[in-house]
């Protein structure tokens, strides 16, 4: 049977693949997982509940709310709000578990569950496999005062707010921005954070009517916030996705600043100031490999994970890490969250721009990206890519000739019948050239 579980909550599209059924017996058994046969010293479980701004997420917010309230479970209905501001508010609240209706940067039809449990941590795999094996099960179900209440939770954007203006290192009084919300969860709490901390702001993708959340917005779609960096004269932009997990940036004259620069910026300022632990950056194997040379001639270490900003959390906790990510612009600073925060983030950086003096444009040059080419090879045996050995044999020879000046990585899909290329090079011509002829040599000897 597939797991119900992805790399980041339950996805897919809503009222097909994600019901109000399910969200209501998924929202039960996680109950039943974390209260622990509702052992809590005595006092009744509390969850904390909030969605992105989807016209799904209404519903099955309500589902997920009245799962856990005839589970015996008190919820606060925090409403629309980033999913990193509710492991925050599940931590700040003392509360047993938070959900958060999202299907991240996807498109509007899809939503998702994400479920986390106290402190604000997202569940391990273990727990999340318990859980599935309690969808659908009898249970006994409370009844009278012995039910869950519902009840507003108005003050977790104030909460929120007040916790990312601790978190930055500075004012931002001079500086210019442009944020792109994504018509997403941060489009109220994302650009009011900034101007509390001193910049002047401009918005776009910053109105949200349930139907446009990530419509030609936010990091995924980067152009419209390009143009209006350069329109306006903006210093900076930021672009969020729909539930302002992860963020990218800008430069004033439009050119991209990845998640890797983002990480390697923030990695420089922390070893700076003596605040990145034990002197590492945690990223996955799909960092470029630009930023493990910038880092390693800043003295910094990188430690790298399976693609995952879970996978990236737990190396992190493992062993004291504080500030690990994605390309993908998940950034985690552990000091301050427990999980990536694209206001966070934004905030982080815009403040070392300030801090520094220095455009971000010069910042983002501690790193030189190398030309990186992915490519998705379908319709094969993804579990034969570690054991053929033609095809390990090959990956040998391309690997040699690369040498230090480029690298490569043959990825199976966790949800798909394919396998990921990606080269990396000193020339856009070779990372291509060799890319397409891993991807040939995949496509043979792995054709299902």
């Amino acid at each position: 049977m597939a797991r119900l579980f992805g790399t980041d909550g339950v996805r897919g599209l809503a009222n097909k693949d994600i019901t109000a059924e399910l969200a209501l017996n998924l929202s039960v058994a996680v109950a039943h997982e974390l209260q622990g046969q509702g052992k809590f010293g005595g006092h009744r479980a509390t969850a904390v509940v909030g969605r992105d701004p989807r016209a799904s997420g209404e519903f099955l917010s309500a589902a997920v709310m009245a799962g856990l309230a005839s589970a015996g479970v008190d919820v606060l209905d925090a409403g629309v709000l980033p999913t990193p501001a509710i492991a925050y508010l599940t931590r700040r609240m003392n509360a047993e578990m938070g959900a958060m209706l999202s299907a991240s940067h996807n498109e509007m039809p899809d939503n998702g569950l994400k479920f986390f449990a106290r402190g604000g941590h997202k569940l391990a795999d273990e727990i999340e496999d318990r859980i599935s094996g309690r969808v659908g099960n009898d249970w006994d179900r409370p009844t009278g005062a012995a039910v869950g209440r519902i009840r507003p939770f108005s003050r977790g954007a104030e909460f929120y707010i007040d916790h990312l203006l601790r978190a930055v290192p500075g004012r931002l009084d001079g500086l210019r921005i442009v944020i792109d919300a994504a018509h997403g969860a941060a489009s109220v709490v994302g650009p009011e954070a900034f101007r509390r901390a001193g910049a002047t702001v401009d918005v776009i993708g910053g109105a949200p009517d349930g139907l446009n959340i990530n419509e030609d917005a936010g990091s995924t779609h980067l152009g419209n916030l390009q143009e209006a960096v350069r329109l306006r004269g903006a210093d900076m932009g930021v672009a969020f996705d729909g539930d302002a997990d992860r963020c990218l940036a800008v430069d004033a004259q439009g050119e991209q600043v990845d998640g890797d620069q983002i990480m390697a910026i923030l990695a420089v300022a922390l070893h700076e100031t003596g605040k990145l632990n034990n002197d590492t950056l945690v990223a996955t194997v799909m960092s470029n490999l630009g930023l493990i040379k910038a880092m390693e001639r800043e003295g910094i270490h990188v430690v790298q994970t399976a693609v995952g900003d879970r996978y990236v959390l737990e190396e992190m906790r493992g062993h004291d890490f504080s500030l690990g990510g994605e390309q993908s612009g998940h950034v985690i600073m552990l000091d301050h969250g427990t999980t990536g925060d694209g206001v966070l983030t934004a905030l982080a950086l815009a403040a070392r721009v300030v801090s520094s003096g220095t455009p971000l444009s010069d910042l983002a040059g501690v790193m030189a990206r190398l030309p990186q080419v992915l490519i998705n090879v379908t319709g094969v045996d993804k579990h034969r890519v570690e054991s053929d050995e033609v095809l390990a044999a090959e990956l040998a020879r391309v690997t040699a000739e690369l040498g230090a000046e480029g690298r490569v990585l043959l990825r199976k899909s966790g949800t798909e019948a394919l396998v990921r290329v990606m080269v990396e090079a000193d020339t856009e011509s070779r990372a291509l050239g060799y890319a397409d002829h891993l991807a040939e040599v995949v496509a043979q000897r792995l054709a299902l």
